[in-house]
């Protein structure tokens, strides 16, 4: 009997890719960043979208809880969740909000917050959303809750709505 060698390099070659498919399939391709609860955050410096000042993780220090924000004027669900930032920023003494302006125009940020009222204690910008994927940050609105050691306590993807609301005041106080 004669053996084909071309078809067996035929075979190895099939069979090495049905493997390398197969090992493809059964990997997890979701992107979760809630792994970053327990660990600090990175250090990092943004420009304040009101003023030539710089904003970096040495103002949450000062404070005993921050619940850091990303928003936009472009975002719909930033809107649905402002009034528990709002509720956040004026009932409880323990946290303090930075809104992180993600890849949107000053101009339009500085409107939508005169618009909807602004419960930020500082807010940066962040043109180019480089900072704010440091964070680990893949849409918006995200909302991460740190404590005064820049400790990740809580990270919220999407809207906070009155579920999450009522967990951060229970975490805070």
């Amino acid at each position: 009997m004669k053996i084909n060698i071309s078809k067996i390099i035929i075979f190895i070659f099939v069979g090495f890719f049905l493997l390398i498919f197969w090992l493809g399939l059964k990997k997890d391709n979701n992107y979760d960043t809630k792994n970053i609860i327990g660990n600090k955050i990175d250090s990092f410096q943004l420009s304040s979208i009101y003023s030539n000042k710089f904003i970096s993780e040495e103002i949450l220090k000062e404070n005993k809880f921050t619940l850091i924000n990303f928003f936009a004027s472009w975002c719909a669900p930033c809107r649905a969740e402002h009034e528990y930032l709002l509720n956040l920023s004026n009932n409880s003494k323990d946290i303090k909000i930075l809104g992180i302006n993600f890849k949107d125009k000053k101009n339009n940020a500085i409107s939508f917050l005169n618009e909807l009222g602004d419960p930020y204690d500082s807010v940066g910008y962040d043109n180019d959303g480089k900072i704010s994927i440091s964070f680990g940050i893949y849409g918006i609105p995200e909302s991460i809750l740190v404590d005064h050691n820049l400790i990740v306590i809580k990270k919220i993807i999407g809207p906070i709505d009155q579920n999450q609301y009522n967990e951060i005041l229970e975490l805070v106080e």
